[in-house]
């Protein structure tokens, strides 16, 4: 159907018409504003709300927990579905709107030309009824003249009392006014005849012309309406299955609460590790002795004086690994603060095991960062063009200080730990071992220590000493249980005191592990202890065999 043939004579309703389709495109327009700006405030207050909940850095320990790990998972997941609430925002005043403003455009445009070309057209049509109109009352007027002159020469004709040149005057008046008339009458003919076809073209071809022009835009408008509010409709269907994802994942960290697993957390965070008390004898005071409990029951033993401490029992303090380093020069108030002494036993030890791992981690990282140096160092090296070899030679001994200070404060910590567990260990002071082992390969020859092959190992210092204010030396070393055995790869002199001698082969039993220094402690087969280097022993424990 069209809108030429249809409404030919509704022109004013059809100018009407498609100025309101272009108000409702305009305002379909304000509305995906709107909208967009409601889903990024929403995202927005998504995000701050997630922000505000977030662990700070000093609750850490707390989100340990299943549920606490199921909160934090939680907030990710609505982080990730303001995210998508962005992306519809983003799209729908990127995308949307600015086709539907594209849209509009248009539309005015074209809309402006064609209500400008059917002006035209009207104006001609009213411009040819004007000249017919004007051409018949000529016409009329001409054909009234040629009646009057056509009277006035009969009456002359007709009265006797007029001469015969009066009469001839009037038939003259009367033929010129007939003519007039003719001439008028063809004009106004001729003009009937232009305006017909004129206005047949208008109704059967210029302004249906127009009146289609003016449709195909007004469904070209409609159309684009259409696609914009079916986009719409995808661009939430996209996102709808990620918000699914979103959610699943919510329900997933509800699911991964464990209420054993959080129990068991508790009692490793909270327990002491010390003994219950046991029951408080009679005291009979007229007799002055002490009645001890009937059960059978291990006698009570006392606590030290210095066990109890701001009402926190903390474990006795046993000969300390780390002692024999010769590294920990605090006072006893930093001691205990750095050492977690001031905590019960198995706090003690978690904390430490946390602070342990806190330095591996960041020895691993400089290694990391080691190799990297060095092989930029080989690269230039190679090719000189792409820069100094020495110029990495103050990062690499810096590198190097850096592990030298995270090995002693391993061993430190290390140290710490073996008493924490009740282990009195004995080791030769590392710093020259640190110091060799970091600087090799830096390329500084004063810091450069050769590596001897596996027959000659380098001299060792201060293998052995004993702890502070212990006169007994090795009379006083703790009974290792064997843990497991090991052959020696290489021999061994012992030239430090603390180590043993060993041939290639021999067999031994382990009584301690390495503890991350190179040392290990084995007892051989004519009952002597000592250490050895853990890289010249092929090791076999006998815990492997239970896994």
């Amino acid at each position: 159907m069209s809108w030429g043939t249809e409404l030919w004579d509704q022109w004013d309703n059809i100018n009407v018409h498609t100025q309101k389709g272009i108000d409702f495109s305009e305002r379909y327009i304000h509305f995906l504003k709107e909208r967009s700006s409601v889903e990024m405030d929403y995202a927005s207050k998504l995000k701050k709300l997630v922000k505000n909940f977030q662990p700070k850095k000093r609750d850490e320990d707390e989100y340990q927990f299943t549920w606490s790990r199921a909160f934090v998972d939680m907030l990710k997941e609505v982080y990730d579905m303001a995210s998508q609430h962005e992306v519809v925002a983003e799209n729908l005043t990127g995308t949307v709107s600015r086709n539907l403003q594209d849209l509009v455009t248009e539309t005015k445009t074209d809309r402006k030309k064609y209500l400008q070309d059917g002006a035209r057209l009207q104006e001609q049509l009213r411009q040819s009824s004007q000249t017919l109109d004007k051409a018949k009352r000529k016409y009329e007027k001409a054909h009234y003249d040629s009646e009057r002159s056509l009277d006035n020469y009969r009456k002359a004709d007709a009265d006797i009392n007029l001469s015969r040149a009066e009469v001839e005057k009037h038939r003259v008046v009367m033929n010129g006014k007939v003519q007039q008339c003719e001439e008028c009458k063809n004009e106004y003919a001729a003009q009937l005849q232009t305006h017909n076809n004129h206005q047949t073209e208008f109704y059967s071809q210029t302004m249906p012309q127009v009146f289609q022009q003016l449709q195909d835009m007004d469904e070209r408008r409609i159309h684009k309406l259409q696609e914009c509010v079916l986009q719409c409709a995808e661009i939430e269907k996209n996102v709808v299955p990620i918000i699914n994802t979103c959610i699943e994942g919510i329900a997933k960290a509800a699911g991964s609460i464990n209420t054993a697993a959080d129990s068991k957390l508790v009692i490793e965070r909270y327990k002491s590790g010390f003994a219950m008390p046991e029951d408080v004898p009679f005291e009979d005071l007229s007799t002055g002795q002490s009645i001890e409990p009937s059960n059978n029951q291990t006698p009570r033993i006392p606590a030290p004086a210095n066990s109890v401490k701001n009402a926190t029992v903390s474990g006795g303090k046993g000969k300390k690994r780390g002692g024999l380093f010769g590294i920990f020069g605090s006072s006893k108030v930093d001691e205990q603060k750095e050492d977690f002494s001031d905590l019960p036993p198995n706090q003690r030890r978690r904390k430490l095991q946390q602070k342990i791992d806190s330095i591996k981690k960041e020895m691993a990282k400089e290694h990391s960062e080691r190799e990297g140096i060095l092989k930029l160092k080989d690269v230039y090296a190679g090719n000189p063009a792409l820069g100094d070899p020495s110029t990495l030679d103050k990062k690499i001994e810096e590198n190097s200080q850096k592990l030298d200070g995270l090995r002693q404060e391993l061993l430190k910590y290390e140290g710490y730990m073996a008493e924490a567990e009740g282990k009195v260990s004995r080791r030769h002071s590392a710093s020259e071992d640190s110091r060799s082992l970091s600087t090799s390969g830096s390329g500084d020859t004063q810091h450069t220590q050769q590596v001897s092959a596996p027959g000659t190992p380098q001299v060792q210092h201060n293998v052995y000493q004993p702890i502070d204010g212990d006169e007994d030396g090795e009379d006083e070393f703790d009974i290792f249980p064997v843990i497991g055995h090991c052959r020696a790869l290489y021999p061994f002199e012992a030239v430090n005191e603390g180590s043993v001698p060993m041939g290639e082969n021999e067999e031994m039993q382990i009584l301690e592990q390495d503890q991350g220094d190179g040392w290990t402690r084995v007892r051989k087969g004519d009952g002597s202890e000592g250490f050895v280097p853990t890289s010249y022993i092929e090791c076999h424990y006998y815990d492997a065999d239970q896994v």
